[in-house]
């Protein structure tokens, strides 16, 4: 049994705070749906902005003092602040996004559905449920005059597809908070925590050949989807599953007619490793990557999008405070490394403590099986609660 817990406020208390969240679930259950409801397609910024505003105007009324990001392309960034700020006391971060990956329209096929076992709907389980955990958490601790610590809530519009506009904001608060915590869904039917992420490499080859009729004259020709093929093998062969490192050719392309040698062809290569040596393992291999025919030419494009979230001792530690607390809750709390990324391989790479999957424990995220399991979500929200301690 882990020991029981330090903390400072008779609040604090994981029952109190349970008491607390289950009083507060109906108000949750109802949030939840009004944000699934206001669809949020990472492609559509409008509709992202919506959702941003729906959440700004929640936060204001809980007391959070909200800061909007504007974003050219994609949906705002919003930065909402708890608490008192003293002189060198360095705020906790929990983060989080609003968009997800279906358009707009998916309501009509995946409506909102609520039942005694699960919480359905697109964009439910990842990440709209944690965002209303989050902010339900930081309710409560503030009406209870528990929130001791200053808490700073920062949430964008363009995770799913890979953050290219808030990147930067996300690493420019991180630097300034002691720990972060990711509100992304838990891991797996028993709901862990993640300590570690993969990172993540998104890279394109494209093969110049020289193009001829394949009936007339096809010794002139030399087919760039031929030499494709032999770099894709040698791709496949450079992938090191006993070290965790994949690399993966999910898109392919090229040609123009069946009775033309194709002049051009392309592939798209998703790369994923545990740890950041590992980076330059693979880089070793895309960049040596030569041409088996020498009238064909190659040209690699692309970078890593998300750096190794590497499980760390301050990692590690924040998770320990997480299983006394969910033990004190009345459920065990286990840890997981997993291959998909998150905002959170940023922080963890800066070398701010990072503790990810703290949200909605479910299953089916980008997948039309897309939910939640109701049982979980006022325990893991007092969780989280607990942890802004």
């Amino acid at each position: 049994m882990p020991a029981r817990a330090e903390l400072r406020h008779p609040a604090d208390s994981p029952q109190t705070l349970l008491a607390l969240a289950r009083e507060r679930e109906p108000e949750m259950l109802l949030r939840l749906q009004r944000l699934v409801e206001i669809e949020s397609p990472s492609n559509d910024k409008a509709a992202v902005d919506r959702a941003a505003e729906f959440v700004a105007r929640w936060a204001a009324k809980i007391g959070g003092e909200v800061r909007q990001h504007r974003q050219k392309h994609f949906g705002d960034s919003l930065e909402i602040r708890f608490g008192t700020r003293r002189r060198g006391e360095a705020p906790l971060l929990l983060l989080g996004h609003l968009d997800t990956v279906w358009e707009c329209g998916t309501l009509a096929r995946m409506p909102w559905r609520l039942t005694k076992e699960r919480i359905c709907g697109p964009g439910v389980f990842d990440m709209k449920a944690g965002v209303v955990m989050a902010l339900a958490a930081l309710a409560i601790r503030r009406e209870s005059g528990a929130l001791a610590t200053p808490v700073t809530l920062l949430l964008h519009g363009d995770e799913e597809i890979g953050s290219p506009a808030s990147r930067q904001l996300t690493e420019r608060i991180a630097r300034q908070c002691r720990a972060v915590y990711v509100l992304e869904p838990a891991q797996g039917a028993d709901g862990a925590y993640k300590t570690a992420r993969k990172g993540v490499g998104v890279f394109r080859l494209d093969v110049d050949g020289v193009a001829a009729h394949s009936g007339l004259d096809p010794r002139r020709g030399r087919s760039a989807i031929v030499e494709l093929a032999h770099q894709i093998d040698a791709l496949g062969q450079a992938a090191d599953p006993a070290r965790e490192i994949t690399i993966n050719v999910g898109v392919i392309g090229g040609g123009t007619r069946s009775n033309v040698v194709a002049a051009h062809a392309w592939a798209e290569i998703d790369a994923r490793v545990p740890r950041t040596r590992d980076q330059r393992h693979v880089e070793r291999v895309l960049r040596g990557l030569r041409p088996r025919d020498k009238d064909c030419t190659l040209r690699l494009s692309g970078e890593w999008n998300r750096p190794p979230m590497e499980r760390t001792p301050a990692a590690a530690a924040l998770f320990r405070r997480a299983q006394v607390f969910a033990s004190e809750l009345g459920f065990a709390l286990e840890e997981a490394s997993v291959g998909g990324g998150s905002d959170g391989n940023f922080t963890s790479a800066l070398g701010v403590p990072t503790l990810d999957g703290m949200g909605a424990v479910g299953a089916g995220a980008h997948a039309v099986d897309e939910h939640c399991l109701r049982r979980h979500l006022v325990p893991r929200m007092a969780l989280v609660a607990a942890m802004l301690s």
